[in-house]
């Protein structure tokens, strides 16, 4: 086997290898959902990044669920009692609100799903990302050194939820973390819980390992959840807004300036049946208002469609790169034109040059000068190298063993190596043509006199 065939057994496989995990990457890429997605986590949207089978499991449970699509209206929601505030989008809070979220009323539970820097940060929680992954990981909830403080959730309880992990900037007694550094909770009179992935409460993964108890145990605990449901970026607090060291503004401050919030309108809405859709509303094919902005053209097919776009497209870029240039060795083919010797020499050479082949080089000459002394020495194609070599050598007077090295020799390694070949191939031919005569074993033929005329031959 040539060198160049040794090398693409040894370099495409691993090359397959390396694509099918860039297609796998992607392809798990594009399935984990963006908390700017339409739908994403909403308790009334069915699709597979919804939230709707969470909402319909806490209302078994009979947990309240509380549907508020704006920010203010969510943190006075609040205020009554005991309440769960459910955040499974901080990306889209508004920068002037999020300080509020460590304002929030003794006995409430504040749960933020992958909040990034600057939410942790306004918040006041003294969190930072440790680390993140492409994809989240299954894991339990226990740790190594101490086992998990949330006595709500199971304890064997396996859920997807190491995504991103967070570690403590401040003293390490003051967050309890568990699954691996993938939810950090912060206990105090407002106790705040954050998680890094979105996996256990999305439709489309609650079904795995243990991600519905774990998603339904943390959110249960008051009996009252306040599901804050952002369709997009957040618009900012209304003016003036409240200073972030005092207390949030109360329910008379806020009637004064947006109305009672009790009242149905397009900015909020009221409390809803446990895992149910409030009264009068218009749901999208996602579940949100239909008076909403159009779909663009990513969320108007699904994700399969372009992954498998992705693909194709992957597939014709192969499948150019193999027509643009040959992985195997060069092929003779016939030439449409005639082209003088020398050309067609020096562009064959160029061509071995370029593709440094030189023990294709070496191979066609070698064949050459074998099939001109072959016939030199009227010795037939196949016969014997070692017959060969010694018949060449007597007429040359070299050393059988030289020229059975120079025609049969290995491959050169080097362009040099290369032309010493040449040149050494080019003398045993020559030298072979000015050798003596060599005996013919049939005596020559004697030429056939004619046959005298007799008289009355008609020729």
């Amino acid at each position: 086997m040539s060198t160049r065939g040794r090398r693409h057994r040894i370099i495409v496989p691993p090359l397959v290898g390396l694509l099918l995990i860039v297609v796998t990457l992607v392809t798990r890429e594009i399935d984990q959902p963006d908390q700017t997605d339409r739908g994403f986590l909403s308790p009334v949207a069915s699709g597979d990044h919804g939230g709707s089978r969470l909402a319909a499991s806490l209302g078994e449970r009979g947990v309240l669920v509380q549907r508020e699509t704006d920010t203010v209206r969510a943190l006075l929601a609040t205020r009554p009692g005991p309440a769960t505030l459910f955040v499974p989008a901080p990306e889209l809070l508004h920068p002037r609100t999020v300080s509020y979220l460590g304002l929030l009323p003794g006995g409430t539970r504040l749960v933020l799903v992958d909040p990034p820097r600057r939410v942790l940060a306004a918040a006041g929680l003294p969190l930072r990302p440790a680390g993140r992954r492409w994809a989240a990981r299954a894991v339990s909830p226990h740790g190594v050194d101490r086992p998990c403080p949330l006595a709500e959730v199971p304890p064997a309880a396996t859920a997807a939820v190491a995504r991103q992990r967070y570690a403590p900037t401040g003293p390490p007694d003051s967050v309890d973390l568990c699954y691996g550094g993938g939810l950090a909770r912060l206990p105090g009179a407002a106790e705040s819980v954050v998680v890094g992935a979105s996996d256990p409460f999305r439709n489309g993964r609650i079904d795995e390992l243990d991600n519905l108890a774990f998603a339904t145990g943390l959110l249960a605990t008051s009996g009252r959840v306040v599901w804050l449901d952002l369709d997009g970026p957040a618009p900012p607090p209304p003016e003036p807004s409240p200073a972030p060291t005092r207390p949030l503004p109360d329910r008379d401050a806020d009637l004064d300036e947006r109305g009672d919030p009790e009242e149905p309108d397009s900015g909020g809405d009221g409390e809803t049946a446990p895992g149910g859709r409030p009264d009068g509303e218009a749901a999208g094919p996602e579940g949100r208002d239909s008076a909403g902005e159009p779909n663009p053209l990513w969320s108007a097919f699904p994700a399969w469609f372009w992954a498998l776009l992705l693909q194709l497209g992957l597939a014709a870029l192969l499948v150019a790169i193999g027509r643009a240039r040959r992985l195997g060795p060069p092929t003779p083919e016939p030439l449409p034109v005639s082209v003088p010797a020398a050309e067609t020499v020096l562009g064959r050479g160029r061509l071995y040059q370029r593709a440094r082949a030189r023990e294709s080089t070496a191979r066609v000459l070698r064949t050459a000068t074998l099939a001109r002394l072959a016939r030199r020495v009227h010795l037939p194609a196949e016969a014997p190298p070692a017959t060969l070599a010694a018949t060449v050598a007597a007429g040359t007077g070299d050393r059988p063993d030289a020229i059975h090295e120079l025609l049969y020799g290995d491959a050169p390694r080097t362009d040099r190596d290369l032309l010493e070949l040449a040149g050494d191939l080019d003398r045993v031919a020559r030298a072979g043509e000015s050798s003596p005569a060599r005996p013919v074993t049939d005596p020559p033929a004697q030429p056939r006199l004619p046959k005298p005329r007799s008289e009355g031959d008609p020729r």
